[in-house]
């Protein structure tokens, strides 16, 4: 057992890692929004973890806080990712479709350029030498876990609430809500800032995992790579983004004894979950599962 998980510790826990990021995409989808700014956001709180962990500005608060400066990155990356939302979703969110997604592509360029150009980010090099408070990747466990747990709870809750069906009943038809007095752009601006705050603090809570922090980590593929849990697991799951990442992350490691030629099954594989599971792995699960209780 011990083995197994020195081996597949990093697996696991980039599963989950992977999985809360899909689902910060998950919350505007759930009001129809298509939005790859999460991934923006995600680099925006690792570099506050990196930038607090390693610059001289901050060693007196590592000194006085030790453990409990994690906590305290995680916190300020959500609220300034939450800011950062707030001033990027209260005019982008006016748009729809493919000039929503054109316009968060946008802003995750502009954040990159910006943080290429800072030194105190360490430009194109980046940050290394992350303080990592746990020796061995599956300890990160205590990071994402709980974190997962409570973002679960969270949605399933939210999904009966007023807000939840207001986000659902704007993903249906954004007009009739309208008629029916939801205030739309309200509604779709607190979707995306729920987003914004749980892609920093994944952020912030990766920094120490990866150990080094850089532009790379919020490329476009990664972009991509967060709405493909999603769609592949199920959009309108909450389990979806943990399905798709459990697929997508652990495919190519499965897929490894094929050498190179595991990124064309990979690709083959993601084809395949687009045409034959409309609904992703969450509405197929649910299929078999009325198709089972049908019987009995």
């Amino acid at each position: 057992m011990g083995m197994f998980l020195d081996n597949y510790g990093f697996l696991m826990v980039a599963i989950i890692q992977q999985a809360l990021l899909g689902m910060s995409l998950w919350y505007p989808l759930m009001a129809g929004q298509l939005s790859l700014a999460s991934i923006g956001f995600y680099s925006l709180g690792g570099y506050i973890a990196a930038i607090m962990g390693t610059s001289p500005v901050f060693a007196v608060w590592r000194e006085t806080l030790g453990p409990a400066l994690y906590p305290v990155e995680w916190l300020i990356a959500m609220l300034a990712s939450v800011f950062l939302g707030l001033l990027v979703g209260i005019p982008a969110l006016r748009l729809r479709g493919i000039y929503l997604a054109l316009a968060t592509i946008a802003f995750v360029q502009v954040l990159n350029v910006v943080v290429l150009v800072l030194d105190v980010t360490g430009g194109a090099v980046g940050l290394f030498g992350i303080p990592q408070p746990f020796e061995k990747r599956i300890a990160y466990l205590w990071f994402f876990g709980p974190l997962l747990i409570v973002m679960l709870l969270f949605s399933w809750r939210l999904t009966r609430t007023v807000a939840g069906r207001s986000f659902m009943a704007i993903r249906e038809d954004e007009l009739a809500a309208q008629a029916m007095g939801i205030s739309t752009t309200y509604e779709k601006v607190r979707a995306f800032v729920i987003g914004c705050g749980l892609a920093g603090v994944v952020g912030a809570m990766s920094a120490p995992f990866l150990n080094t922090w850089n532009a790379r980590q919020s490329s476009f593929d990664a972009s991509v790579a967060c709405l493909a849990y999603v769609l592949i697991g199920g959009a309108r799951s909450i389990w979806g983004p943990l399905l798709g990442a459990i697929l997508l992350v652990a495919l190519p490691e499965v897929l490894r004894p094929l050498k190179d030629a595991r990124l064309i099954m990979n690709g083959i594989v993601l084809v395949v979950a687009c045409i034959y599971l409309p609904q992703g792995i969450a509405g197929l699960l649910a299929s078999l599962r009325r198709k089972v209780s049908g019987v009995a």
